[in-house]
């Protein structure tokens, strides 16, 4: 399968990294209103610097558990964006061999442990994944990405309990996009922020601009590294927004385009391509990086569109 020549260890491969996960995710958009896609589809525009900058921060072998809005996570992990095409249309050559779609992605060989339709339900499958990191041990740290509605769920809670209690080797990295589908964050919790939770529990929080890739890169590298050490699991909060619907039946009817216009002056594209220029990067070279991302989508679709679909007996195999 055609790979994605983005090294997430440079500012211009996270940039391209960020461009491919927008590109595919509005081509799954348009697939799916086009019947081509089925079941439902949770996009991440807008949030991709929170995949890229924590995936390029973690360790190859660190596991990811994702939730219902993971495109990106296993496009950033996998940096295959045929491999994840072919899994959302339902094709052999996808990682679940077709079975699985948007809301089961797993790829055991990239040490991605699924996403998730069940809200907060990847939480305690990362949790003891870390229990399992730290028993073995292997160095590993859990990298578990959920949003802001997974907090008020009991498994969250559980989970940051039981990771405290045993000192588990596992980063909590929560998406806050500020819904929980339609439901405003401040009106689902009286606490100022998502972190300061990490309190009841005794553990360490941390807050970053999750609209910013260098700054969640920043922030998850210092973060992972602490907890690798011994010092325990940690709750980051990373401030970010969709720009999409939560689904694609949402037509966002409880949020004003002020709001969606103020944070699009917050797009973490243009954020990355701003500094990349003041940094002395040429506009052609940008041009290139653009260009191949588009190109890269476009080749996915067309690769995965080639393979073959689950025959009857397909599906019986495990």
């Amino acid at each position: 399968m055609a790979g994605l020549a983005a090294d997430l260890a440079t500012p211009e491969g996270r940039y391209a990294m960020m461009l491919a996960i927008r590109h595919l995710e509005e081509h799954v958009g348009r697939l799916f209103s086009e019947g081509l896609i089925h079941g439902t589809a949770h996009l991440s525009v807008g949030q991709e610097a929170c995949a890229v900058g924590a995936v390029a921060a973690a360790r190859p072998d660190d596991p990811i558990v994702s939730s219902h809005r993971g495109h990106g996570h296993f496009l950033a992990r996998t940096a295959d964006p045929a491999l994840l095409m072919a899994e959302l249309l339902g094709r052999t050559s996808g990682p679940c061999a077709g079975r699985g779609g948007s809301q089961h992605l797993c790829s055991r060989r990239h040490h991605f442990y699924g996403t998730n339709g069940i809200t907060g339900g990847g939480i305690p499958v990362a949790t003891g994944l870390a229990l399992s990191a730290k028993l073995q041990p292997t160095g590993q740290v859990v990298l578990c990405f959920f949003g802001d509605g997974a907090t008020n769920q009991g498994t969250f809670h559980e989970s940051l309990n039981m990771a405290a209690l045993w000192s588990l080797p596992i980063l909590y990295f929560c998406e806050n996009n500020r819904y929980a589908m339609s439901t405003r964050v401040e009106d689902s919790m009286r606490v100022a922020t998502i972190a300061e939770r990490a309190a009841a529990y005794g553990i360490r929080d941390l807050r970053v601009d999750g609209m910013d890739v260098e700054a969640v890169y920043d922030a998850v590298g210092s973060a992972l590294a602490s907890v690798r050490s011994g010092d325990g699991p940690m709750l980051l909060e990373a401030e970010c927004y969709r720009f999409c619907g939560h689904s694609k039946s949402d037509r966002l009817v409880y949020r004003t385009r002020q709001e969606e216009e103020s944070w699009r002056e917050r797009d973490p594209i243009r954020v990355c391509r701003r500094r990349l220029l003041d940094g002395g990067l040429a506009e052609e070279k940008l041009h290139e990086i653009e260009g191949a991302a588009r190109q890269t989508v476009e080749d996915a679709h067309n690769e995965a569109m080639r393979a073959p679909v689950p025959t009857a007996d397909d599906v019986l195999t495990s």
